[in-house]
């Protein structure tokens, strides 16, 4: 199993920040990245999450999903 996680169906106005402290609930975020579109600016509605372990990564995907 990957620590790092596909997070889709994101509001366009969600944060790295909001994205992060939302999965810090499963665990330690080493990384929380919203991916924006590069001529506007503009989230592009999906984003990745990298979990300390790959214990936390699990626990993630079974409370947060």
């Amino acid at each position: 199993m990957n620590r790092k996680l596909y997070v889709g169906n994101l509001s366009w106005t969600v944060t790295n920040e909001e994205l992060r402290a939302y999965f810090q609930e499963a665990g330690e975020v080493v990384s929380a990245i919203v991916i924006l579109h590069r001529d506007t600016g503009r989230s592009r509605g999906f984003g990745f999450v990298e979990m300390a372990t790959e214990d936390q990564a699990r626990l993630a995907i079974a409370t947060l999903n």
